[in-house]
């Protein structure tokens, strides 16, 4: 077999799908998918696309991975705590040049009236389905809301993140309707991974909710931050994956020197008590034994020990 790895379940299923479909098959043929409370595999499958945390309790599981011949990691660049336990295999795919138009902000009004007017200038500037990046539920409703009666006839707005269901995403990610645009309203789960057929234009916010973890209290928070310039072109590079698109961004060009450079690593920032655990489970406790990327920080790992030692996980 060989395992294909990618960073969420969408992703994951998407890609078998395509798979499957290159071979004029269905998902759980010769290529499959296991992700979360969803498996699609057979006695056939040879490829199956599973998700990191699949592949942590796999290793877990079966130290040796029986049958198994090769592991590709797809998207490693996103530096997950769950990525960073496996190896790491680096591929390049082609892509297609993007224009870079940048439209500004105006830093006392919220995104989406901004969003709002960048959508609408950009179906009448440009053709095909466009791929819109805000940074949370939250806004992609709002902006979803305001949109409402202000569109040309045969445009569809479809949201998409991570909390719908798996009907929901699916019907966001597949193509328009024969005749009609599709706008998709999507978080960062879109950032990577994903080929929206007939996207070929991409508006950024330039903005994304992410995870803080606070040794201090012990709980993870989510903050709003600008995007790295990593991820702007990341997100960019959406437009491109089928042929030439532009992308809108919804700041000036000076700012994106000001931008970090990459997201930090998950380890450097995430709670550590899960990655404690898989590996007392795998029979270290000591992070030095492990050739990490990017060891993890003795404080976050110690806070994480103890924590586990209070709650009875560890002895």
């Amino acid at each position: 077999k060989i395992l294909v790895l990618e960073p969420r379940r969408l992703a994951a299923r998407a890609a078998a799908r395509r798979m499957a479909a290159e071979l004029g098959e269905k998902p759980g043929e010769t290529v499959g998918y296991r992700v979360r409370m969803e498996t699609k595999v057979s006695a056939r499958t040879r490829i199956e696309v599973i998700t990191e945390g699949v592949f942590t309790r796999l290793i877990l599981d079966d130290p040796e991975l029986t049958g198994v011949a090769a592991i590709l990691f797809d998207e490693f660049h996103e530096r997950s705590l769950d990525g960073d336990l496996g190896p790491v295999i680096e591929s390049t795919g082609r892509s297609y040049p993007v224009e870079t138009r940048y439209l500004g902000r105006t830093p006392n009004e919220r995104v989406e009236p901004q969003m709002v007017r960048a959508i609408r200038q950009a179906l009448v500037e440009e053709r095909g389905s466009i791929l819109v990046f805000l940074p949370g539920q939250g806004e992609i409703r709002r902006t979803a809301e305001m949109l409402e009666g202000k569109l040309p006839a045969g445009c569809q707005v479809a949201p998409l993140y991570g909390g719908l269901d798996t009907k929901a995403q699916d019907a966001a990610i597949r193509p328009a309707d024969a005749g009609s645009r599709k706008i998709v309203l999507a978080s960062a789960i879109a950032q990577t991974s994903l080929t929206i057929e007939g996207v070929r234009v991409v508006i950024d916010s330039g903005l994304a909710r992410v995870p803080k973890y606070e040794p201090q209290t012990g709980l993870t928070r989510l903050e709003t931050v600008r995007v790295s310039r990593a991820s702007a072109d990341q997100r960019r590079g959406r437009a491109g994956r089928t042929e030439p698109g532009v992308c809108y961004r919804l700041w000036d060009e000076a700012q994106t020197v000001a931008l970090p450079q990459a997201e930090a690593p998950e380890i450097l920032e995430a709670d550590l008590t899960g990655l404690v655990l898989d590996l007392a489970a795998w029979g270290t406790l000591d992070p030095q034994a492990l050739a990490f990327a990017d060891p993890p920080p003795q404080a976050a790992w110690t806070e994480a020990k103890a924590l586990l030692q209070d709650l009875h996980a560890l002895d």
